[in-house]
């Protein structure tokens, strides 16, 4: 099976590690992940605070290159790109005047036929089965399920019932065996692209996610976004300012983890990219027991 892929910058850069560890287990369930060609950058974080129209045509753009290689579903991993293309979408479907405009930018033919999706979504409809028959190890820690700002977010464009409480990202941590936390954080903001620009902000907002994970009893932070990782993860020091101390929470990717429990190397999740070093404790699975008790109980059945 074959499915469009943007990348965007972050997994060509900060977080090789995540589209690594996406492409690994995406190829152990024998779907290739085809990249738009001649993409472009999609604008955020800061097109849209600047110029409105150019922050709609850039996302346009790539969606009018995976329009034109034949890709039913685009897949985007980046959260902050995800954003900007499936706002793009939808304000070119309820604004003719700017599909016009865009049009006439982007100079390509457009009918806005492709569907974004996240890597939560891309997970749960593409290799939610596959992970359920190939686990070799069971995720036996309490994790925390951080989706930040731009996952669920805005709830209208991406008609999210359960915006301030999703629990996506909990379903494929429980099929891992993992235990997600309830906890007041999942959807709050973490600094996004301040990052270099005003660190204290990044540094105070990140300490408080990491507090709250921390004290509901989390042993490592899963997360869908190159921003959110790093802010997370690379601005520890800062960080440790705020929390007066310091933290050894590891924070990784949702593929990172699902990749583990697959049995995949470390090198080839990228693992040790990390700043924090990534510590989850592996449990084998029983699946040879399993499958012998589902067979016993079909031959009582019959």
């Amino acid at each position: 099976m074959k499915i469009g892929f943007f990348p965007g910058c972050s997994l060509e850069g900060t977080a090789k590690e995540y589209q690594k560890s996406l492409l690994k287990i995406s190829s152990l369930a024998g779907i290739e992940l085809i990249e738009v060609d001649d993409w472009n950058c999609c604008g955020a974080t800061a097109a849209h605070s600047l110029n409105h129209l150019l922050s709609i045509a850039l996302p346009a753009r790539i969606l009018a290159l995976a329009e034109l290689q034949g890709f039913s579903d685009l897949l985007i991993p980046c959260a902050a790109c995800y954003s900007r293309l499936i706002t793009a979408r939808n304000v070119i479907l309820r604004d003719d005047k700017i599909k016009n405009k865009i049009l006439e930018i982007i100079e390509l033919p457009f009918e806005n036929k492709v569907n974004p999706i996240n890597v939560i979504e891309f997970i749960n409809k593409y290799l939610s089965e596959f992970i359920k028959s190939n686990l070799k190890f069971s995720i036996n820690q309490k994790v925390a399920c951080y989706y930040g700002c731009l996952l669920v977010r805005p709830p209208k464009v991406l008609n999210v019932e359960r915006y301030e409480d999703p629990q996506d990202m909990e379903s494929i941590v429980k099929i891992l065996g993992g235990k997600p936390i309830n906890w007041a954080y999942k959807v709050e903001c973490c600094g996004a692209g301040l990052s270099v620009s005003r660190t204290e902000i990044v540094a105070k907002l990140s300490a408080k996610i990491i507090e709250d994970a921390e004290s509901r009893g989390a042993e490592a932070i899963i997360v869908a976004c190159p921003m959110c990782q790093s802010n997370l993860d690379m601005r520890r020091n800062n960080i440790k300012k705020f929390l007066q101390r310091k933290s050894i929470l590891p924070v990784l990717y949702i593929t990172q983890l699902i990749g583990m429990s697959l049995g995949i190397s470390e090198d080839d999740l990228g693992l040790k990219k990390h700043f924090v070093p990534v510590k989850i404790k592996l449990d084998e699975t029983n699946n040879k027991v399993k499958e012998v008790k589902l067979k016993e109980e079909k031959e009582v059945l019959a």
